[in-house]
């Protein structure tokens, strides 16, 4: 497996990533492909897709550790399913799936930079291959999507008080609103006094939780562990 690309985006860290790709469709991302693939004619075509593929590396994963059972975010962290029931990235092979909006390729001294958005990946993920999306054979909207629908729906208030939220650029506001609206806390986390910080943007976003309110109470500058 040979990586092609990476993605940059305004996450350093897992946590805060929407859980699936598409859920906040204002989180942008700029793919660069490696020396090897800059070639207009690799993309070619691909102008005419709104929707691509990503395959990609999760990072930070030991494969080597893998287990058949682990415990969904959304199920409470206490409730084990098998691993290939699930999009959890502790699999045998580190491998992520999204389908992103294309908004637009670019010719640059890069070679084609390819402008998506509804990302749900870290900063230079390492990507392995783009496919297009196919609408009449990859969408299924009358299927059943098993456990995945307990939780699908909640979401936060957010109280992000102007003074900080004014401390990012207008294009990215609404983008970062979204990622804390859907509770970016795993859901066995209750403790109205924890503090939580998503690392976005350049900046580490400090909040606590209390009956469904998120409020921010600090931004300050993100500092890598």
């Amino acid at each position: 497996m040979k990586i092609i690309a990476y993605i940059y985006t305004d996450f350093e860290e897992k946590f805060g990533i929407p859980r699936q790709s598409g859920l906040v469709e204002g989180l942008k991302g700029r793919i660069v492909f490696e020396p090897e693939y800059r070639s207009g004619e690799a993309v070619r075509g691909l102008e005419g897709f709104d929707y691509i593929w990503l395959l990609w590396q999760f990072q930070g994963v030991d494969e080597e550790h893998w287990s058949p059972m682990v415990k969904p975010p959304r199920l409470g962290g206490r409730t084990r399913m098998g691993v290939f029931a699930t999009r959890s990235p502790f699999r045998p092979n580190a491998i992520g799936l999204s389908s992103v909006k294309l908004d637009g390729i670019e010719l640059t001294g890069e070679g084609p930079v390819l402008f998506v958005s509804g990302v749900d990946l870290k900063n230079r993920t390492p990507i392995y291959d783009i496919k297009p999306y196919l609408p009449y054979t990859d969408a299924h909207p009358e299927a059943r999507e098993g456990f995945a629908h307990e939780g699908k729906n909640h979401v936060l208030r957010v109280e992000f008080p102007p003074e900080l939220l004014t401390i990012f650029p207008p294009e990215k506001r609404e983008a970062l609103l979204e990622v804390l609206r859907q509770d970016p806390r795993p859901a066995y986390h209750d403790d109205e006094n924890r503090k939580y910080g998503v690392a976005f943007s350049g900046f580490d976003v400090h909040f606590r939780v209390k009956e469904n309110v998120l409020t921010v109470f600090e931004v300050v500058p993100y500092l890598p562990m």
